[in-house]
């Protein structure tokens, strides 16, 4: 990918959500939410606080995070279907 987020914004795949439930009922494309759950593609250098002073980013490429429903741009890079957001409409990383 020939894309790098700036400041504090990281570049964000959504993980496919599970395709029966738990009781074994295959849930329809129709009828899926997207997933809030991605993985991290590329991560900007950092924001910059009041001092101006570089502050990274307390995620980095690979991380699975959890975000919110509407949280960030979706983008299509090099034909991949991609959420740009900043750091902090993530709300954590899983595991």
């Amino acid at each position: 990918m020939k894309f790098r987020p700036l400041h504090d914004r990281v570049v964000v795949k959504r993980l496919d959500s599970e395709e029966k439930t738990k009781g074994g009922i295959i849930i329809p494309d129709s009828a899926k939410e997207k997933p809030s759950e991605g993985e991290i593609i590329a991560a900007g250098p950092g924001g910059r606080d009041e001092s101006g002073k570089l502050t990274p980013l307390d995620v980095k490429k690979g991380d699975r995070v959890l975000f919110g429903k509407w949280s960030g741009t979706e983008v299509k890079i090099d034909g991949q279907d991609l959420l740009i957001m900043k750091e902090s409409d993530i709300m954590g990383i899983i595991g």
